[in-house]
């Protein structure tokens, strides 16, 4: 019986930057974009290679990187978390050399994501959300401790009271950054109805799709939802770029 032998895949570039780990993964010929990989509460950038490499596959550059208190970046996660996501966009750009940049994340990802987005001018083109956790949840499960990752709890417990999630998404539309948020109905731990009440408050070009039945991280590693999202984000440079 013949032993089918499939390719190994090639193998991400690994750096660190202000302390942050991050993985690079750049298609062999120029970037059509560059897509920042926020990851959730308590994961690592290595759980979101998989995106990474369909990235890399549909002809863009993406960077995958651990926040503060995860994986291999040292520290303890506080108040920098957004600013944190745009030195990676900085990052991405200047080593892919790609001509827009998105992000994308899930979870605490997705808050980042936004967050983030909301502070760069209209810098980041799209952003794609995948059950986003808003300020409340996080705060709430950092309060009971349910989260296994170093935070900082004298600075990052009064930064999520002082932000909104729902007014970062208000910020996008008018910056010109494209939103796409998903959500699976049977999200145990976000209410999908949080995507759709963030929907409501951003400006368009906004899509908001929910997913029957599905938990908190069905909707990650679906390889549709991925090709989904990666169009979206295709989408929204070729607009740009007019």
């Amino acid at each position: 019986m013949a032993i089918m032998k499939h390719p190994v895949p090639t193998r991400p570039e690994l750096g660190s930057t202000d302390g942050i780990a991050w993985a690079l993964f750049v298609p062999e010929e120029p970037p059509t974009a560059g897509i920042v990989i926020c990851h959730g509460a308590g994961s690592a950038k290595e759980s979101h290679f998989d995106f990474a490499r369909a990235a890399r596959a549909h002809g863009m550059a993406a960077l995958a990187y651990d926040a503060r208190g995860h994986g291999k970046t040292g520290g303890a996660l506080g108040a920098s978390g957004w600013e944190d996501a745009l030195r990676m966009c900085d990052e991405l750009r200047s080593r892919s050399g790609a001509p827009e940049i998105a992000l994308r994340g899930s979870s605490m990802g997705g808050f980042t994501a936004i967050g983030a987005a909301s502070l760069s001018g209209g810098a980041v083109a799209a952003v794609v959300a995948i059950c986003p956790a808003p300020e409340l949840l996080l705060l709430r499960g950092l309060r009971a401790g349910r989260f296994e990752f170093e935070a900082d709890r004298a600075a990052i417990e009064p930064w999520l009271e002082s932000v909104s999630l729902r007014d970062a998404a208000a910020e996008l539309g008018p910056a010109g950054t494209a939103l796409l948020l998903m959500h699976a109905r049977g999200d145990e731990q976000v209410p999908y109805t949080l995507s759709e009440e963030l929907y409501e408050a951003a400006g368009e070009p906004k899509r908001l799709l929910v997913f029957p039945g599905g938990h908190h991280r069905s909707l990650q590693h679906d390889m549709e939802v991925q090709a989904t999202s990666l169009r979206f984000i295709q989408r929204a440079v070729e607009k740009r770029a007019g």
